[in-house]
C-alpha cells in the first residue's frame, strides 16, 4: 500500500530523520521510540471511536482514561491517593497541546508509566514492558515527532476514506513500513522477512480458525500477524465480504472481518504463541500485532532450544524463519533435540518438528546449503529424519536477493507436516513424493533497493502449482516445477537440492561457415570489387580479412 503513497513514505521517513538528527541513531532503539509514541495515539484514537460506537449503540463504556491512575510505585504507600493522577491528562490529545518541557517531563513520568502498566499487573504485556525505558532526550524532539506522527494518522484517515481501505490495515502497513526500515542484520542472524514471503507462506499453509500457531523465533511477529491475517481474510470471505482487493502482491489480506465474532477473536489470540530470545523484538513483536487487532497477544521471551524449554508436540502450524548463523552453547541444548550438533540453522528445524503434533504442519525458511551440504553427517541425518518423519511436500528455492539488504544468502522454503513422532519406529517413511519449485522472480528488484516490480513474479504462479501438484502430471525436470519421487532422493542421499534433480535442456545453435560470414564482411566494407582492385590493399581492415580468407583456404 505505501509503494502507491509518496505522501505517507515521505511523513515517515521524516519521522526516521528527526530522531537521527535528534540523537537517537541506533535504528532499532528508534523504532522502539516511535512504537511507544504510535501507541500512545493509538490508545487514544481508539478509546475516542469505542466511546463513540456505545454512545451510538447506547452500550455501556468504560474509558481507559476515565477517573485516576496510582503508579505502582505509590499502590502500598499510606494514602496512595495523594499520587493519583487525573487519567485525562494521559491522553494524547491532551499532553500534545503542552509546552515542550512540560511534555516531555509528563510523557516521561506519568504517560509512558501508564502505557507499561495499562493491561493490569498480570499481563503479558506490562509483564515485557517492565523493563522498557522512554529515552527521547530533548522535548524539541518529542514535540516534532508528536506532530508529525498526527500529521501520519492524518494521511491514513483521508487514504482510509477515499480508498476505502480499512484504518487498521493501513495503520499495520505504516508499522510494518517503519519495521522495515531497520536495515542492519541483527544478533545472532536476525533479520526481517518480507511480508510478501510470510503472505506467501500463509497461503500455501493455510492457518485455520482453532489451530494451535506458533513461531519459535518470532523476531517482530511477522509471521504470526500472517497468519492472523490469513485467518481473518477467510472470515470474511465467509462471511461474505465483496469488497476485499488483492495488494501489491496480488494477496487478499485483511485485518478486520464482520465474521470476526468476539469469539473467533478470542479463539485466535488464544492460538497464536511467539518466542524469541531479544527482549526488545518481544516488545516490538507484542505491539506490533496490537497494532493489527490482536489485543493480548501471546509473545514471549524465551529460548527455544535451551533445556529450559519443554513443550513438545502441541502446535499444528509453525511458521519460522529462523536464525541461520551462530551456534549455541553446547552445555544448554534441549535434551530432547538428538543431532548432536550447535548449528541453530539445523536445531531449529528439528525444534520446528518436535514442536509439531502429529498431522501438523510446518513452513520454515532455511538456508540453502543445508539442503544439500555433506560436510558433516548431522545435514544428511535431518534431510534422512524431514523424509523419513514427515512428509515432505515442498522444496521452494528462492534467489540470493530476497533478503537484500540485510543479507544476499540463498534460502528455501522447505513444507512438511509431521507423520512420525521422534520415539515411534518408522514402519514405512511418510514422504512419497516431493515438489521442487525454483523461484526466479519475487515482484521486487533484486538488489539492495528491492523496487517493486510489474507484476507479481513467481508468487501466484507457486500457490496455484502448489495447491494443484500432481505425482503423474508434474514428470518434466526441465520445468520450472516437477516432483520427485523419494526413491530417488534416498539413491542420492537425501541431497534436497532443485539443481540435483533439475533437468538441463542445451538447444543446439547452427553457424555459419567462416568463409561465408568473411565474404560477407568484405562485401559490406568494399562492396562488390573484383579481385585485381582486392589485391591492390595494403593495409587496414581489408588486408586483415583477406589474410584471414587465405588462411581458411
Amino acid at each position: 500500500m505505501l509503494q502507491n503513497n509518496p505522501e505517507l513514505k515521505s511523513k515517515i521517513d521524516q519521522l526516521w530523520n528527526k530522531f537521527w538528527s535528534g540523537g537517537i541513531s541506533n535504528p532499532l532503539t528508534a523504532i522502539e521510540q516511535i512504537t511507544y509514541l504510535l501507541f500512545m495515539k493509538r490508545l487514544d484514537e481508539l478509546d475516542h471511536k469505542r466511546q463513540a460506537d456505545a454512545e451510538w449503540t447506547g452500550e455501556s463504556f468504560t474509558s481507559k482514561f476515565e477517573g485516576s491512575w496510582i503508579p505502582p510505585e505509590y499502590r502500598n504507600q499510606d494514602n496512595p491517593e495523594q499520587y493519583a493522577v487525573d487519567r485525562r491528562t494521559l491522553r494524547w490529545s491532551e499532553f500534545k497541546r503542552m509546552h515542550a518541557e512540560e511534555m516531555l517531563s509528563h510523557v516521561q513520568g506519568k504517560v509512558f508509566p501508564f502505557l507499561k502498566d495499562m493491561n493490569g499487573e498480570e499481563s503479558n504485556f506490562t509483564h515485557h514492558m517492565r523493563n522498557a525505558v522512554f529515552i527521547i532526550p530533548k522535548p524539541a524532539l518529542l514535540v516534532e515527532a508528536v506532530k508529525t506522527i498526527d500529521e501520519i494518522f492524518e494521511v491514513m484517515e483521508k487514504d482510509s476514506q477515499e480508498k476505502g481501505q480499512a484504518f487498521q490495515d493501513i495503520q499495520g502497513d505504516v508499522y510494518e513500513f517503519l519495521l522495515s526500515e531497520i536495515a542492519s542484520a541483527g544478533k545472532n542472524g536476525q533479520f526481517r522477512t518480507p511480508r510478501h514471503i510470510i503472505k506467501l507462506m500463509a497461503e500455501l499453509v493455510q492457518p485455520q480458525l482453532g489451530q494451535n500457531i506458533a513461531d519459535p523465533a518470532c523476531g517482530t511477529g511477522g509471521f504470526l500477524l500472517g497468519a492472523y491475517q490469513s485467518i481473518v481474510t477467510d472470515l470474511a470471505k465467509k462471511a461474505g465480504a465483496k469488497d476485499l482487493k488483492a495488494d501489491e502482491d496480488g494477496f487478499v489480506r485483511t485485518s478486520v472481518s464482520a465474521g470476526l465474532t468476539e469469539k473467533a477473536q478470542a479463539i485466535l489470540e488464544a492460538t497464536l504463541h511467539g518466542y524469541d530470545i531479544d527482549s526488545t523484538m518481544v516488545r516490538l513483536g507484542l505491539m506490533n500485532l496490537m497494532m493489527h487487532g490482536v489485543d493480548e497477544p501471546d509473545i514471549d521471551y524465551k529460548d527455544t532450544l535451551s533445556k529450559g524449554f519443554t513443550e513438545e508436540a502441541c502446535y499444528d502450524i509453525v511458521m519460522a524463519n529462523p536464525p541461520f548463523t551462530g551456534s549455541i552453547d553446547k552445555g544448554d541444548i534441549n535434551e530432547n533435540l538428538t543431532l548432536g550438533t550447535t548449528k541453530t540453522e539445523l536445531l531449529f528445524v528439528e525444534n520446528i518438528y518436535r514442536l509439531l503434533k502429529k498431522g501438523g504442519t510446518a513452513g520454515v525458511i532455511v538456508p540453502q546449503p543445508l539442503l544439500s551440504n555433506d560436510s558433516a553427517k548431522v545435514f544428511g541425518h535431518l534431510r534422512k529424519m524431514l523424509i523419513e518423519r514427515c512428509d515432505l511436500k515442498a522444496v521452494i528455492t528462492m534467489p540470493s536477493g530476497v533478503f537484500k539488504p540485510y543479507a544476499g544468502v540463498s534460502t528455501a522454503i522447505l513444507l512438511f507436516t509431521k507423520v512420525w513422532d521422534a520415539k515411534d519406529k518408522v514402519s514405512q517413511p511418510a514422504t512419497e513424493h516431493v515438489w521442487f519449485y525454483e523461484m526466479q522472480a519475487d515482484g521486487y528488484s533484486l538488489d539492495d533497493k528491492r523496487t517493486k516490480q510489474e507484476g507479481y513474479g513467481d508468487l501466484q504462479d507457486i500457490v496455484a502449482k502448489y495447491h494443484a501438484r500432481s505425482a503423474e502430471a508434474d514428470t518434466d525436470r526441465t520445468a520450472q516445477c516437477f516432483m520427485v519421487p523419494r526413491a530417488d532422493i534416498e539413491a542420492e542421499g537425501y541431497d534436497l537440492s532443485l539443481s540435483r534433480y533439475k533437468e538441463d535442456v542445451f538447444e543446439e545453435i547452427e553457424y555459419e561457415a567462416p568463409g561465408v560470414i568473411l565474404e560477407r564482411l568484405l562485401k559490406a566494407e568494399v562492396g562488390d570489387s573484383d579481385a585485381d582492385a582486392l589485391a591492390g590493399l595494403q593495409s587496414g581492415i581489408v588486408k586483415e580479412l583477406l589474410e584471414l580468407r587465405e588462411m581458411i583456404g
